[in-house]
């Protein structure tokens, strides 16, 4: 037999108010869970919790082989996202393009509406980065690293330890945002997303959405899925749902992925149960 056929497997839905389990015993035979997502007088965390109950374990990691994979989906950053519970986040940008995600796309739901209401932010303060790059990668504005560090650094000192960088063609020129991303670790910030890495796309306001969403949530997520990990321990493997349907280990999962992991999870059993 195969490590698999020797092993549980866990799947694993973390919703906002409860967490449903299914798991497969080495048998093959199925057994389910619910626990409240939320009950800090009874456990830590309810999808730890219902392992431990089902597998009937001690506190403390998992014996290396007891459990062949853990996969989840949660709505850990949906919830973070939608009751605005994620990390301040301030937003370095092109100077001159300080307003342009409050802008956004200037869409207009109601044609004929005089009063135009603006989406709230993510972002709660804006660095303008004296700088700036042609289209075709040609130095217009050095990249001014003395103030950018002054003002980076007063940003810090507020209270801003998740930083998003998105600078002006900086999907495909990336030396600027490399070295300003460089600068922020260096002043201390503890979450740097930077516009290239997180979603190199050409418009400068979708990638800028997204990557101040990545800023925003994945400190929130960070924190979750390591305090789950190291419940699990690390001879545990543990998979999450992507907002795309495709699970990624759980060192690579961010916010700007973890959107819509938990109706990523009903889409895809949808389409697998028809």
């Amino acid at each position: 037999m195969t490590k698999t056929n020797l092993s549980w497997r866990f799947w694993i839905d973390r919703g906002g108010t409860f967490t449903d389990v299914v798991a497969r015993a080495p048998d093959g035979s199925l057994r389910t869970g619910k626990l409240l997502s939320v009950n800090p007088e009874q456990y830590a965390d309810a999808a730890v919790e219902s392992i431990r109950r089902i597998l009937q374990a001690a506190p403390g990691p998992l014996a290396a082989g007891l459990v062949d994979e853990v996969r989840m989906g949660t709505t850990v950053a949906t919830n973070a996202l939608l009751e605005r519970k994620g990390e301040p986040t301030a937003l370095a940008i092109t100077a001159g393009f300080g307003d342009a995600l409050r802008i956004g796309w200037q869409a207009r739901p109601e044609l004929f509406t005089r009063h135009i209401r603006l989406n709230d932010q993510l972002y709660d303060h804006v660095v303008e980065i004296n700088e700036r790059l042609t289209a075709d990668g040609a130095v217009d504005r050095p990249l001014d690293e003395a103030k950018a560090r002054t003002d980076l650094t007063r940003a810090y000192e507020a209270g801003f330890r998740a930083l998003a960088i998105v600078l002006v063609h900086g999907w495909r020129f990336t030396e600027h945002e490399r070295r300003l991303a460089e600068i922020a670790r260096e002043i201390g910030f503890d979450q740097v997303s930077v516009s290239h890495e997180v979603g190199a796309l050409i418009k400068l306001i979708g990638r800028g959405d997204t990557t101040v969403a990545d800023a925003y949530l994945s400190p929130i997520l960070r924190a979750y899925v390591d305090r789950v990990g190291g419940d699990l321990g690390a001879a545990t493997p543990l998979q999450f749902m992507q907002s795309s349907g495709g699970l990624t280990a759980a060192d690579a999962f961010r916010g700007k992925d973890a959107i819509l992991s938990g109706p990523a999870g009903g889409v895809v059993a949808m389409a697998e149960t028809a």
